[in-house]
């Protein structure tokens, strides 16, 4: 058992296999149950329900009392009478998945790239929230193009998701890339009042202004999370020593015995996570940190472990 929860991801591709079989895993979470460790990252107490949660139901004649904002005017104007809209709680929180795959995503040096831990972790939320009983749904992100799976009910969406991902990994590095601001414009199309959003990203452009901004519209009525994917190498220059590092447009050497360039290299990281910790945290979106030294299933049951 412990083996199975301490499983990491590895390698640089994105396995449909490997995925698939984390929904042996995902018993072992509760995605629709928020704790107390989640709560103090949102730097509040945070409702187990968000936005207004309510579906139309009927419409009937205005009465001393009833909210001005439910009038449904249309009717209204019809009839002559002030008719109003009547509305029943929506039980049912459809759990998206945001997941960027950009090309910064495709950088590790332990276990696997980020992208394959982005995968796993976002396998991971689907197949809880499903075996919840909650629809699922999400969105993939890779290049300058964004695809996204309506919720649904149904294995099928998940294995949808779950294929988008790997032929993400499969296909060509793109250039160009999708900003996040965009990416959240586009998620709120099938993000409706009441669902449960996960974005899984590096977050490396989570501080635009354009960002900050969707945020604060989009939390209005959906519940946000956010996991930021990062590796131990991009919080740290490895020991001092001259290294060779390549990408796809070539190779280069680094010398990491620059005492102030290694401090200024870690400082540039805090920084940013803690300007984009205590940004979030003003919209109570907490941000759980992941890194591909670790396992995805401990770090999720610190904050969605099943009872």
């Amino acid at each position: 058992m412990k083996a199975l929860l301490e499983q990491t991801p590895q390698g640089a591709k994105i396995e449909r296999s490997a995925l698939i079989a984390t929904r042996f895993s995902a018993r072992f979470l509760d995605v629709t149950k928020v704790n107390r460790a989640l709560a103090h990252l949102a730097g509040a107490k945070r409702s187990h329900r968000r936005g207004r949660g309510v579906e139309f139901d009927e419409v009937r004649q205005y009465t001393a009392g009833d909210d001005v904002r439910a009038i449904d005017w249309r009717v209204t104007a019809r009839s002559g009478e002030p008719h109003t809209k009547l509305f029943h709680e929506e039980r049912e929180r459809p759990v998206l998945v945001s997941v960027d795959l950009r090309s910064p995503m495709y950088f590790g040096s332990r276990n696997c790239f980020k992208s394959v831990l982005a995968a796993h972790t976002a396998s991971l939320l689907l197949w809880s929230a499903l075996d919840r009983g909650e629809r699922v749904g999400g969105m993939v992100v890779r290049g300058d193009s964004a695809k996204d799976t309506r919720p649904a009910r149904s294995r099928h969406t998940v294995l949808s998701v779950i294929g988008e991902m790997a032929r993400a990994s499969e296909s060509e590095r793109d250039a160009k890339s999708l900003p996040l601001a965009e990416q959240l414009t586009q998620i709120q199309r099938i993000a409706r009042p009441g669902s449960t959003l996960f974005l899984i990203s590096d977050f490396h452009d989570g501080l635009d202004p354009e960002v900050l901004q969707t945020l604060r519209r989009l939390v209005q009525h959906v519940q946000v999370t956010g996991i930021m994917i990062n590796d131990p190498l991009e919080q740290e220059l490895p020991a001092a020593g001259h290294y060779v590092v390549s990408d796809a447009t070539g190779r280069s050497s680094l010398d990491t015995g620059n005492r102030k360039l290694a401090s200024r290299y870690r400082e540039d990281f805090e920084q940013h996570d803690r300007e984009l910790r205590n940004a979030y945290q003003s919209l109570r979106i907490p941000v759980i940190p992941m890194t591909t030294a670790q396992a995805p299933l401990p770090v999720l049951q610190r904050y969605f472990a099943a009872r």
